[in-house]
């Protein structure tokens, strides 16, 4: 089986349980960059939670102003730069941050929405005035593996209790809530990324 037999494979791969296919812009270009199998399996491992995440926000918060299309691309592209840093796909890394965003941009994606392949390892140091949208790729990106990051959590808490005018405590309890749901899946979510090589 060649490389690009599996990076379709892992693009078009149902999942057991399902993991949502990427948006199709986002999947083009993987194909485009011939991104290694693992990194399209991780990409729709965290899509997959994004997705969840912006289904909840849309129940729960329906007053909050948010760009849900902005969060599914972020979260479905937000590691590209692993197609130029490949060592950082099994090991620790940086260095595919700014590479990602770089390569968005080349690639004709607009800065609002390339800005998530660097942002979402530099959540602590976003401005003031950021989105939620960039937390929310953050949380996904440590979620779908079940990890918890409480100073991230917190910052993505305080910007929904300042929407919706509920108590700080109130918010953090919702929170919690399903991203415990969420990461109660991180098993299967591991399985579906390890059954896809680095390279073939």
């Amino acid at each position: 089986m060649t490389d690009d037999d599996l990076l379709i494979r892992a693009l078009h791969d149902p999942g057991d349980p399902p993991v949502r296919p990427l948006p199709p812009e986002a999947a083009e270009l993987l194909r485009k960059l011939a991104a290694p199998p693992r990194l399209a399996a991780h990409l729709r491992a965290v899509h997959d939670v994004a997705y969840q995440l912006a289904d909840w926000l849309d129940g729960h918060h329906p007053r909050l102003r948010y760009d849900r299309r902005a969060v599914l691309f972020g979260a479905a592209t937000h590691d590209v730069g692993k197609v130029v840093h490949t060592a950082e796909l099994s090991g620790a890394g940086g260095r595919h941050e700014e590479a990602g965003r770089q390569l968005l941009l080349d690639h004709g994606v607009a800065p609002d929405l390339a800005r998530f392949a660097a942002t979402h390892a530099s959540w602590s140091q976003l401005p003031t005035g950021a989105g939620v949208e960039d937390l929310v790729v953050a949380v996904a990106d440590k979620v779908w593996k079940n990890k918890r990051v409480t100073d991230l959590e917190n910052l993505l808490v305080a910007r929904l209790a300042g929407a919706s005018g509920r108590e700080t405590w109130e918010e953090f309890m919702a929170l919690d809530d399903i991203l415990t749901r969420i990461g109660e899946g991180a098993d299967a979510r591991l399985e579906f990324q390890g059954a896809y090589p680095v390279v073939a």
